[in-house]
């Protein structure tokens, strides 16, 4: 088999799948999940590709760095650490595998919300604290309600799909498209999601239109208290909104598997942090929705197909 003209640097770790199907079809890479990114800048004028998570952001110097990089992978469904812009002006193909985790993602956003709606967090924590109070741990049903996805590319289209059994209401609203109505969700525009919604769940990127896009404003507008589930990107939400929104019982209870800051120290410096775990009707998770052991494999096994037809196109263009 003839070799491809590519040589990748890996700088993640990933499933040994995409090594295994690299190898198969004499793609020659680096496998250097350890690697900083000042290592990497020093290195990456030798590559053509570049593979990656989220272990570092890939700036336009970054780029410039790679005068012979022609693609970026990223083994996740987000390009957020990525300049796409300048990696489009600079001519540089962008691959990711949105389809490896949206499952993951479906299933453990409809887990936190039946687990807010049934106290299944309070209850667990009051009977290890040697509470039994029934009563107060009574739940609500999610039949009949109705659930509104924003975004409806894969990972809301996976929500809406786990969501199918449960006897309710999905719409969704997309800012980018429209016509995607389908078996599991009916499109909708923004003003009946905010008539209409008892459920609302973030399925969106992080892009300078929705930074910060929860905020005070876009809470008010909701015409019922909602159950809110973000699980897209932290930056979208405004967390002192949402404490202001529970607060006031105009939010019944957050799901956040993502936060505008991750990980400590650095959240523990946060005004917001505090307040947020504190309080009773919020769950977390460290941004853990897509990453389960299947999506693992998944990512990597799709990710890695792509790599390989892009490659071939070069190849045959060459």
């Amino acid at each position: 088999m003839t070799k491809l003209p590519s040589r990748l640097l890996i700088v993640d770790d990933i499933h040994p799948i995409f090594a295994e199907k690299l190898t198969s079809k004499n793609i020659a890479f680096d496998y250097l999940p350890a690697i900083g990114k000042d290592e990497a800048l020093q290195i990456i004028p030798q590559y053509t590709g570049l593979v990656i998570r989220s272990k570092f952001k890939v700036d336009a110097a970054f780029m410039d760095a790679a005068p012979q990089l022609t693609f970026i992978a990223r083994g996740g469904a987000g390009m957020d650490n990525i300049d796409e812009a300048y990696a489009q002006a600079r001519g540089i193909t962008l691959l990711n595998a949105p389809e490896g985790n949206r499952d993951a993602v479906g299933e453990h956003m409809v887990g936190m919300l039946l687990s807010l709606m049934n106290n299944l967090n309070r209850g667990n924590t009051e009977i290890k604290s040697g509470l039994w109070q029934r009563e107060e741990n009574r739940g609500l049903e999610l039949g009949g309600r109705t659930v509104a996805l924003i975004g409806y590319g894969n990972n809301g289209g996976a929500m809406a799909r786990k969501l199918a059994g449960f006897n309710v209401d999905v719409i969704a609203y997309d800012k980018y498209k429209t016509g995607f109505s389908d078996a599991y969700a009916t499109e909708a525009s923004m003003e009946e999601v905010t008539e209409r919604a008892d459920v609302v769940s973030l399925h969106i990127p992080l892009t300078a239109v929705s930074r910060q896009m929860v905020d005070d404003a876009y809470l008010a507008r909701f015409r019922k208290p909602i159950f809110f589930l973000n699980g897209a990107r932290g930056e979208i939400v405004h967390i002192p909104a949402v404490l202001a929104a529970l607060d006031e019982g105009r939010i019944l209870g957050a799901a956040f598997d993502v936060l505008p800051v991750e990980k400590f120290p650095a959240l523990n410096e946060q005004p917001w942090f505090e307040p947020l775990i504190a309080h009773e009707k919020v769950i977390c998770s460290p941004h853990v929705a897509g990453w389960s052991v299947e999506s693992y494999f998944k990512i990597a096994d799709i990710l890695v197909e792509k790599v390989i037809v892009h490659l071939s196109g070069e190849a045959s263009a060459q």
